[in-house]
């Protein structure tokens, strides 16, 4: 049994609802899970909701290869939910894509973003209430803890209203920890979203009028998704705040699920968002990831220069595309020295941190950098990523200056020293995986072939995204990663120790990470076919 299994870990989200019953939103779901690629490029999934009727289809590949035009021509309805992952130890199978669906209570289709920290808890919650969850998903769970808290609402002869929904998404959240943001489509209802009580995962709505003066709405992880479909950006949901959106009357609802009148909701975004996994064109939380990237650039060359006295023999500072560029451009502005792009990326391969084997990821360095030895050869270069978590990719990077010409290489991380794995939703699952484990910078740095190498300061890292937006932000952040301070209160050394005995071994990731076809569910149909085993599907898929 592999823990990591039971993780939905780092994926993009996206609900949509309609206004016009006559217009479809599978065109709009497909494109805004195309602007969330970012997000995780492994399997990717979405459920249509069309006059009572469930449309669902999902499975492994980036999007534009999991939906092709005979799939869209069945995704009909005025209202659904979008999913995309990234890759994770044994979770390749099309039955571990999501959205999940269930037929009871009502039909109900889930998409998750995050990672449940109590799942053995959630597990026997549902085995006790006669659910059978068929996965190792905890997204599973979630789903069948909401599906049963909703089946105890009062029958009112239809499908329930926003009270009752509410009442469910309350039961949960006392429930399930860890950090999750959620959409579940109600069939014949509408469309729930919700965040976890620290809002570690992120989550934001908004709206567009039509010309028939209706409202249609959208949910997504990111603002950039409503950008780009055209959508007005209303807010980030609140710390475990419910917004229903109903599908009868057009009309939009909300409820604190879990904090009393009078208390303020405890806001602690996951800060490693805006280091790394968001786009910088995307607002959460009141902060232009873009902005908070300039800032962090600006913080992390002032402590190179206070810490490294040989930092005006750097003769120029090179980005390693794509997120660090924001961050080296401003490194550079303030240090006065040139910027250049010195690395070219090809574009066709997939992020290495996400790459599901150590091997995987070396090999794919090379494939997908190459350098312009001319920025390189007899120069003192400073490269600057966003984070340091294994040190491979960093490794080969270096390499690959040295080999090309440079007199010297120094290595800058806009990120402090990743020392602890994270529970919420981000694929690190044991510290001696982490370089900086056990590691000082000098350590690091001769690690990872650097003449020498720095991380930003963590209290600079937090000041230079809550100054952008300080009375929203107030509170802090989940930075557990950095300081091992776990905010759900749940995670102990017991908790690590568990998922140390249970973690896969590399030649069982490799196996179980093999590719399988993607799954339709037929009108009106459940889960069934993506319950079927791999040679079945295999079978099916070769037959087509």
């Amino acid at each position: 049994f592999c823990p990591t299994l039971q993780a939905c870990t780092m994926c993009g989200i996206l609900a949509l609802l309609l206004a016009d019953k006559g217009e479809h939103v599978n065109e709009l779901l497909f494109d805004g899970l195309t602007v969330l690629q970012h997000r995780g490029q492994d399997a990717a999934g979405m459920v249509t909701g069309e006059n009572g009727r469930v449309h669902l289809h999902k499975g492994n590949g980036l999007v534009k290869d999991v939906f092709r035009e005979a799939h869209m021509t069945q995704l009909r309805g005025n209202l659904g939910v979008g999913h995309c992952r990234y890759p994770t130890a044994g979770s390749s199978s099309c039955k571990e894509a999501q959205p999940f669906y269930n037929n009871y209570p009502f039909g109900l289709a889930c998409a998750h973003n995050g990672n449940l920290t109590n799942v053995g808890e959630l597990r026997e919650h549902v085995r006790k209430s006669r659910w059978h969850a068929n996965t190792e998903s905890d997204s599973e769970l979630l789903l069948h803890a909401f599906a049963s808290a909703l089946a105890e609402a009062p029958e009112t002869g239809g499908p329930p209203g926003a009270e009752h929904v509410f009442d469910a998404v309350s039961r949960l959240m006392k429930l399930a920890r860890g950090g999750f943001s959620v959409v579940v489509m109600i069939n014949g209802s509408g469309i729930v979203a919700f965040r976890d009580i620290y809002g570690i995962r992120p989550l934001v709505i908004g709206q567009r009028r039509t010309s028939s003066g209706s409202l249609d709405y959208i949910v997504a992880s990111e603002s950039v998704a409503l950008d780009t479909l055209g959508f007005d950006l209303l807010r980030d949901v609140e710390p475990g705040e419910a917004v229903f959106f109903d599908d009868r009357d057009n009309s939009m609802a909300t409820r604190q699920c879990f904090y009393g009148p009078g208390q303020k909701p405890k806001l602690l975004p996951c800060i490693f968002e805006y280091v790394y996994f968001a786009r910088p064109d995307s607002k959460m939380d009141g902060v232009t990831v873009y902005e908070s990237r300039v800032a962090m650039g600006r913080t992390l060359a002032e402590r190179i220069k206070k810490l490294h006295s040989d930092w005006e023999d750097i003769d120029v500072v090179v980005p390693v595309p794509d997120t660090s560029r924001t961050t080296a451009i401003e490194t550079a502005y303030t240090l006065n020295r040139p910027f250049r792009e010195a690395f070219q990326k090809n574009r066709y391969i997939a992020r290495t941190f996400i790459m599901p084997g150590q091997n995987a990821r070396r090999k794919t360095v090379r494939l997908k950098l190459n350098t312009i030895k001319s920025e390189f050869e007899g120069k003192k270069v400073l490269l600057v990523d966003d984070s340091i978590v294994r040190g491979t990719t960093c490794y080969e990077i270096i390499q690959m200056a040295r080999d090309a010409g440079a007199k010297k290489v120094y290595f800058a991380s806009a990120a402090p020293a990743v020392r602890y794995p994270n529970v919420y939703g981000i694929d690190l699952p044991s510290r001696k995986e982490l370089i900086a484990t056990g590691r000082d910078e000098a350590a690091v740095a001769k690690e990872i072939g650097a003449d020498w190498m720095i991380y930003q300061d963590l209290s600079d890292l937090i000041s230079a995204v809550k100054s952008l937006n300080p009375a929203r932000l107030d509170q802090g952040f989940d930075a557990s990663v950095f300081d091992g301070c776990y905010v759900t209160g749940d995670v102990n050394d017991s908790y690590f120790e568990n998922l140390e005995r249970g973690e896969c071994k590399p030649e069982e990731r490799v196996r179980k990470c093999r590719r399988v076809p993607s799954c339709s569910v037929p009108v009106g149909v459940s889960q069934s076919v993506s319950e079927l085993d791999d040679e079945v599907l295999d079978h099916l898929h070769d037959t087509e």
